[in-house]
């Protein structure tokens, strides 16, 4: 009998340490102990450290992180082709891994990211830029455009020569509409702007992107803009000695003799909402293009280097635009042939700037025939 029981106690403390082992790797933070840590992966088209775009989505990736803590793992991986294939490998890495949602994070990536969503129906996929949606799968991006018009306002208030260069990625909606924002917002302010574009074909190619501002530099152009991922373009502005609004992040460090604002992305506010729905279980595959009164986009403070002015004249079109009284595209909007294509009094529709394939009166430069 005594045996018996010396055996009984052995075995409840044997079942104790093993629960409490179990009870411990279950704790995630939250408290119950039983949950498990969401994966959640990124899928970058550059490297992390690329000064622009790829930085501002993985401080967006840290921000998310930070704030749900244990709640969440993520995982990552950079310069991630724009090739079908080598999206779904990716992918199919990342849910081996125990991803539950992925987020994609360049327009080429879309097709691959579709693609693997039927493959994967229990996993959670959002896509940045694009357009494609299923039932596990939408589609994430900010409204550019309204931060692009308020910088387009400094660009047109420091030219001198009236010309400003634009050196852009690939001849999509999302930049060309960028591209027309900026430069009626130059026009508000001097009626006189040009705005000079040459394509790169190329997110990130920082050569490519400098030659681009080089050669339209030499044409004239005293202020550089631009949609690509590194700080390139406004390397050639500096050395130039002309001066130049940036993209994605902060660059005055990186420029500080050429650097005057740049549309910024707060892509944290996106990831932490969408995370967090699917933590909660109430994700549902709507798109997301939020804008400056959402917070995802915004204008930097201006440096030294900006305009006398500049700073009211941006204060006066952002409370426009945040209030709703005011967007980019309200008419009359003329195209490069001077045709009305958006009539006085009338807005432009999502849709229609969703789709945008034309430039506006001011732009120099072509849009390529697509393939």
């Amino acid at each position: 009998m005594k045996k018996l029981v010396i055996l009984f106690l052995v075995l409840a403390m044997v079942s104790t340490m093993i629960l409490g082992c179990s009870s411990d790797n279950g704790d995630n933070g939250n408290g119950n102990g039983t949950e498990e840590q969401l994966v959640v992966g990124f899928i970058y088209v550059g490297p992390t450290n690329d000064g622009g775009y790829t930085t501002a989505h993985d401080n967006g990736r840290l921000f998310m992180e930070q704030e749900l803590g244990d709640k969440v793992k993520t995982i990552y991986k950079e310069s991630v082709p724009e090739d079908k294939g080598e999206v779904v490998k990716v992918i199919r890495e990342m849910v081996d891994q125990g991803a539950e949602i992925v987020f994609a994070t360049s327009f080429g990536h879309m097709d691959g990211l579709i693609e693997a969503a039927a493959e994967f129906p229990e996993v959670t996929f959002s896509h940045c830029s694009g357009y494609q949606t299923a039932d596990n799968a939408t589609n994430y991006f900010g409204r550019m455009y309204q931060a692009r018009y308020l910088s387009g306002i400094v660009a047109g208030m420091k030219t001198e020569t009236n010309k400003i260069a634009y050196v852009a990625a690939f001849p999509i909606p999302e930049v060309i509409r960028g591209i027309n924002a900026f430069t009626l917002g130059a026009q508000s302010v001097n009626p006189d702007v040009e705005v000079h574009v040459r394509w790169t074909n190329t997110w990130y190619d920082p050569a490519s992107e400098k030659a681009a501002a080089e050669a339209l530099l030499d044409e004239g152009c005293d202020v550089t803009a631009q949609h690509q991922d590194s700080t390139a373009t406004m390397v050639a502005a500096e050395e130039a000695g002309a001066f130049s609004i940036g993209y994605n992040v902060s660059s005055e460090e990186a420029v500080p003799k050429a650097y005057m604002t740049a549309p910024l992305w707060n892509w944290g506010e996106y990831y932490l909402t969408a995370v967090q729905e699917v933590l909660d279980g109430t994700w549902t595959n709507t798109p997301y293009w939020g804008g400056m009164y959402e917070g995802i986009v915004t204008l930097d403070e201006l440096t030294a280097l900006a305009p006398e002015g500049a700073a009211e004249a941006v204060e006066a079109a952002e409370q426009k635009i945040v209030s709703g009284d005011f967007d980019v595209f309200y008419g009359p909007v003329l195209n490069q042939a001077g045709e009305e294509i958006v009539k006085a009094g009338e807005k432009m529709s999502d849709a229609d700037m969703l789709s945008m394939n034309w430039f506006v009166k001011g732009v120099v430069g072509t849009i390529p025939a697509s393939n």
